[in-house]
């Protein structure tokens, strides 16, 4: 039997991958969102994932996405996030402004298209829905030469309690994960990880996501910090 529909919306390997495989074993239907869905295939057809080629921070693809959707929506997590690095002093305004858009507006179009969607469907054991947001450890500390990626995040983070504040109570579970600290992913040389767990395992990371979306409503967490043991903070 069909948990119902989990979105996520920026797949693609790494934590979004970890995610989609633990959501599909739980027995979600899964509906994957990413700019390049050629790159999904493999993941899509060991997930029975239907993917969206989208742009994240396009209201009109995001309406459509959800438009599409079948079934009661379950679980929408929100994984984009955009740098730009360099001195405050050499910034493009343009550059800025599209990064923020990613990480900050985009995650606010999924919010409210998910919030639009749950409240309005019937509850499940007193939930109606878990909306998830990916943040990081720059959207509790702004990081020198790298400001609009702090910007994005922290108008994430604030987003997030701000839905956490009006939507727990209509039985939506809202919350923001500080990823604080580099994720391990094969697919990426630079992101290999030593056998040492300095770095974070999707997989973890992704069972810790389950946690926040099995969680009873008396005991619901807004927010959840992640980070490898060697993790200064």
């Amino acid at each position: 039997m069909t948990q119902g529909t989990a979105l996520i919306i920026g797949a693609g390997s790494g934590l979004s991958a970890a995610l989609a495989r633990q959501l599909h074993g739980r027995g979600y239907d899964l509906v994957l969102g990413a700019r390049n869905t050629d790159k999904l295939a493999d993941l899509a057809h060991q997930t029975e994932a239907r993917t969206v080629a989208l742009d994240g921070s396009d209201p009109a693809a995001v309406a459509a996405l959800f438009a599409g959707l079948d079934g009661p929506l379950r679980v929408a997590i929100y994984n984009p996030s955009a740098r730009q690095r360099g001195p405050i002093a050499d910034l493009e305004p343009e550059a800025v402004r599209r990064a923020v858009e990613v990480t900050a507006f985009g995650a606010f179009l999924m919010g409210q298209a998910a919030a639009r969607v749950m409240q309005d469907q019937e509850p499940r054991a007193g939930k109606r829905g878990t909306i998830l947001f990916t943040g990081a450890s720059a959207g509790v500390k702004g990081f020198a030469q790298s400001a609009p990626f702090a910007m994005g995040k922290f108008a994430q983070r604030g987003l997030a309690q701000s839905m956490a504040r009006e939507l727990h109570p209509k039985g939506i579970h809202v919350a923001w994960v500080n990823i604080d600290g580099g994720i391990s992913n094969t697919a990426r040389a630079e992101r290999t990880d030593d056998g040492t767990d300095q770095m974070l395992d999707p997989e973890a990371i992704a069972t810790s996501y389950l946690h926040l979306i099995d969680q009873h409503r008396s005991a619901w967490s807004n927010e959840l910090s992640l980070r490898p043991w060697v993790e200064s903070f």
